[in-house]
């Protein structure tokens, strides 16, 4: 028989260590943008067609400051619904100018009301939404100001630039900090995962594995099922060794690593297991390597559970240049038709979970060839690129 198988928040909203000094770097930066609007008010107030109104603008403009400060000094309010009443908050302000400062007081080249203020939306749309965004933001602030200018003068281009120019830059550094972040959180966990795996090697080592080594060594000169059992202790000791000593994390290697398949495979190798591997290594990703060993030590678990005392495997690698193929073929009694499926069915999942899932989570083939007593064939093909 034969069987195969196959928000509203922005990203930089969560709780981060580097890009908090960016956040902080804007709100400085509008504090003094804020201070600038303040002396263009007070030098340039009596050429204002309303400079009441332009006092109460520059108020408005101070309140919305110290809230942004606030807003955006916790990782939780760094949402859309600050970003874009930030936006539009300020647009409302750079459109006041025509009313407050007027046409003519405009052609002298007076600046607008919110100059260089007007730069603070830009660059924190670009911590929050990269260089995209913050580039959207800027177009849009450029716009509102050629509004007001009435033309695209060379003032109100120059300023679309540079607000163009930061966002970018900006964008591109907040980029890079939060992909610095993720890689050293992800170092930090795959350390400490390390540190867990080898104290738990230290509990193993004193106790699991010596008990092992002592029975394989005191059954080792016994005849019949105690020696058996003796060598079947030796094995699985050998084996335990080999995992506890991996250099993989219990957390998971790193997604660009790879590990030599055969290296893994031939810890395998036992007094009824015969291993057969390439001369030159068998690189997968290491995720995946290991997720293969395993269903190969699942099915050599299964020749030792079922094929008898008497029973041999033989486990073959093939390296292909789109996949690797492991096959693992026994001389035991075979698996009577709709024997997996009965065991399926009664909860007893080894062939199904251990070998089979595990394989389809790689994006592999399991095929299962088996006769009664004529043994049994499972071929592992995982393609080189496993999921």
């Amino acid at each position: 028989m034969v069987f195969v198988s196959g928000s509203d928040q922005p990203p930089s909203h969560r709780p981060g260590r580097l890009l908090g000094p960016l956040w902080r770097a804007v709100a400085v930066f509008r504090l003094a943008a804020l201070a600038y609007v303040g002396y263009l008010t007070v030098a340039n107030a009596d050429l204002y067609q309303r400079p009441a109104v332009a006092w109460a603008v520059l108020a408005l403009m101070a309140g919305w400051t110290g809230f942004t400060w606030w807003a955006y000094a916790a990782p939780g309010r760094r949402t859309w619904r600050v970003l874009v009443p930030d936006l539009g908050v300020t647009a409302v302000i750079e459109l006041s100018t025509v009313w407050v400062i007027g046409v003519e007081a405009l052609t002298q080249g007076i600046p607008t009301m919110a100059v260089a203020w007007m730069a603070g939306p830009v660059l924190a749309w670009s911590i929050a939404g990269g260089r995209r965004l913050g580039v959207a933001a800027a177009l849009f602030m450029g716009a509102v100001e050629i509004v007001v200018r009435g033309a695209a003068q060379q003032t109100a281009t120059t300023g679309t630039i540079l607000m163009l120019l930061a966002a970018v830059s900006t964008g591109h550094v907040a980029r890079l900090a939060g992909d610095t972040e993720r890689l050293t959180q992800a170092a930090i966990e795959r350390e400490a995962a390390a540190r867990e795996r080898e104290r738990l090697a230290r509990g193993i080592h004193d106790s699991v594995l010596q008990v092992l080594a002592m029975v394989a060594r005191r059954g080792a000169r016994l005849d019949g099922e105690a020696g058996e059992l003796a060598r079947l202790a030796g094995e699985q000791e050998a084996a335990l060794r080999a995992l506890i000593g991996s250099s993989t994390p219990a957390g998971g290697p790193a997604a660009d690593d790879t590990v030599d398949l055969s290296a893994l495979i031939n810890g395998l190798a036992g007094r009824a297991v015969s291993v057969a591997t390439p001369a030159e290594p068998t690189l997968l990703p290491a995720a995946a390597a290991h997720e293969v060993a395993r269903a190969v030590r699942a099915a050599l678990d299964n020749v030792a559970r079922h094929g008898g005392l008497t029973a041999k495997a033989w486990v073959l690698v093939e390296d292909e240049p789109g996949a690797v193929t492991v096959t693992v073929r026994d001389d035991g009694v075979g698996i009577p038709p709709g024997r997996l499926t009965e065991a399926a069915a009664g909860g007893r999942l080894g062939v199904a979970q251990s070998i089979q899932g595990r394989i389809a989570d790689l994006g592999g083939v399991v095929s299962l060839r088996s006769e009664p007593g004529e043994g049994t064939e499972i071929e592992l093909r995982v393609p080189r690129r496993a999921r």
